[in-house]
């Protein structure tokens, strides 16, 4: 009696959860990539549980599997109402098969927000899709993976975790599941099957996690007199203005710069905003930096806001395969506007731009709302851009594409 009265509240629940869900689909904002927004929204809403918002939906096809499972499934101790919720919303939102828009339980949307925040658990990898194939993005400094000698490029293709009963191909996984089996506390064991380009053979490593606290951006100086800034961005995260207003202090201290170096490579992307306020340091204030378009077809010009603190300074940018959405929206803006060149292979093509929500009990939707343009109007979106000079990093050990960067400024 008692189950069957859980099932009764469950599916009351879910219901909310779907229309929900649905009412806010168009919803606007300003995050980008896999990887979010600067400011999270969160849904607390008051609705009818028994009329839908849309008379059209007829829902008698989900009710009835809902009750024929909780009716005649043999074992019932494998029922829980929570994840059969959280399963029938996850599929509502993938059905509509963009990679970036999903669903996040509150376990991966915590992992979620603590990517941002620089401070998590796991092995240092940033994963997304490599032609529909799961794929690393990039190894974080320092981390269990890089250490490991997990490299950015390899694809993901079986992930084991004892401890969590995971013994899974990646084929189709999404991408929050993928974050949720391969994320762990610190201390604990996870083995992932990779396939790297030129192996004949799959490569296994075993990665103890670690509790990793790893800045956005890193300030070193080249060049034969080390009087070349070089800084390595690896994701736009709510750390970044702060080492970002650091690291220009340390080159505006100094009399002797000959130049900036710009290194986006491996870096996901992240908050647009951060994007936007490290472009304006580069173009003259009221430029505009990205336009923003609509689904219907309304576009937004978001504009430097500053005096720029490093307009003067010769700037070259590197980016490869692995540098998608706010790295490109950063290396799009300031070849447009400045004509600052662009080193390496083409970016990865990353177009779009999601909403972050968060829904009470800890889930999220992340959902695409619109795209974004370069200042020029390009839509980069599975294009990438494609670099000033062109150079592949063929040989791990030997980084073609920084040298190149430093002889420009010779």
């Amino acid at each position: 009696m008692s189950l069957r009265l859980n099932f009764k509240k469950a599916r009351n629940f879910i219901f909310a959860v779907i229309i929900i869900s649905i009412s806010f689909v168009g919803g606007y904002y300003l995050g980008v990539q896999g990887y979010k927004a600067e400011v999270t929204k969160t849904l607390e809403v008051t609705i009818s549980r028994q009329i839908p918002l849309d008379k059209n939906v007829d829902f008698t096809l989900f009710w009835q599997v809902w009750d024929t499972v909780s009716s005649k499934y043999f074992d019932k101790t494998k029922l829980d109402p929570t994840q059969m919720v959280y399963g029938a919303v996850s599929g509502m939102v993938s059905s509509i098969g963009d990679p970036y828009t999903m669903f996040l339980p509150p376990t991966q949307n915590k992992i979620v927000n603590e990517n941002l925040n620089g401070n998590f658990e796991g092995v240092g990898i940033s994963i997304g899709y490599r032609e529909g194939t799961l794929a690393v993005l990039s190894p974080l400094p320092e981390s269990p993976a890089e250490k490991s000698g997990v490299k950015a490029g390899d694809y993901i293709v079986h992930i084991k975790d004892e401890r969590k009963n995971i013994d899974t191909d990646s084929s189709k996984m999404a991408l929050d599941l993928a974050v949720a089996y391969i994320r762990g506390s610190a201390g604990s064991k996870v083995t992932l099957t990779l396939i790297r380009d030129g192996n004949t053979e799959p490569i296994i490593v075993d990665l103890i996690r670690a509790k990793l606290e790893v800045p956005s951006l890193n300030l070193t100086w080249v060049g034969d007199n080390s009087n070349i800034a070089n800084i390595q961005i690896s994701t736009f995260g709510a750390e970044t203005p702060k080492e970002w207003d650091k690291a220009v202090r340390q080159i505006t201290d100094r009399k002797d710069v000959a130049g900036i170096i710009i290194d986006l490579r491996n870096n996901g992307g992240g908050y647009m905003q951060d994007a936007i306020d490290i472009a304006s340091d580069f173009v003259p204030y009221g430029k505009t930096i990205v336009i923003q378009e609509n689904g219907n077809g309304t576009k937004q010009n978001y504009k430097s806001q500053k005096s720029p603190r490093l307009l003067s300074y010769k700037t070259v940018v590197l980016v490869n395969k692995w540098s998608a959405s706010a790295s490109e929206i950063l290396a799009g803006a300031l070849r447009d506007i400045s004509d600052i060149k662009l080193i390496g292979d083409k970016s990865f093509g990353k177009g779009t731009i999601q909403e972050p929500i968060d829904i009470a009990g800890g889930s999220g939707i992340h959902i695409t709302t619109a795209r974004w343009l370069t200042p020029n109007g390009t839509w980069v979106h599975d294009k990438g851009l494609t670099p000033d000079k062109e150079i592949v990093n063929e040989d791990v050990t030997n980084d073609l594409q920084l040298k190149t960067a430093i002889e420009y400024f010779k």
